[in-house]
C-alpha cells in the first residue's frame, strides 16, 4: 500500500485539480491573488499528507503532517468562502463543501494514527 491508496489523498488531488481549474477562470486580480492562495494552500493538503506517509516510520513526524494537512485543509476552505462571498454563482461554495468533508476526514485519519500506528 502506498500514499495513493489512502482516501485523503484521493479527495485532496481530486479537489486541487478542481480548484486549480475552478481558480484560473477568476477574473484579475483574484486569479493571480486569492486564486493563487487556495491554490497553494490545497496543493499543500496533498503534499503534507505524501511527505507524512514518506516519513510514517516515524510516528510522530507523520502525525506532525498531518496536522500540516488538516490546517491547510482549514486554510482552503477560508479561501474558498471568501471566493464565494465575491463569486458567488463560480462554484465556490460546492469547494468549500468537499473540502469540510475532506476535513473532517483529515481530522479523522490523524486520531487514527496518533492512537492506533505502529512504527
Amino acid at each position: 500500500m502506498g500514499y495513493k491508496d489512502l482516501e485523503i489523498y484521493q479527495l485532496a488531488f481530486e479537489i486541487a485539480v478542481d480548484i486549480y481549474k475552478l481558480s484560473m477562470q477568476l477574473p484579475y486580480p483574484d486569479k493571480f491573488e486569492t486564486g493563487g492562495q487556495i491554490r497553494r494552500a490545497s496543493q499543500s493538503i496533498q503534499d503534507t499528507i505524501v511527505e507524512g506517509y514518506g516519513r510514517k516510520r516515524y510516528k510522530a513526524d507523520f502525525v506532525k503532517y498531518l496536522v500540516y494537512s488538516h490546517a491547510s485543509c482549514l486554510e482552503s476552505i477560508s479561501q474558498s468562502d471568501f471566493l464565494h462571498a465575491i463569486h458567488p454563482q463560480k462554484g465556490w461554495d460546492d469547494i468549500s463543501k468537499r473540502l469540510e468533508a475532506l476535513s473532517i476526514k483529515v481530522y479523522n485519519f490523524l486520531k487514527y494514527v496518533e492512537t492506533n500506528w505502529k512504527t
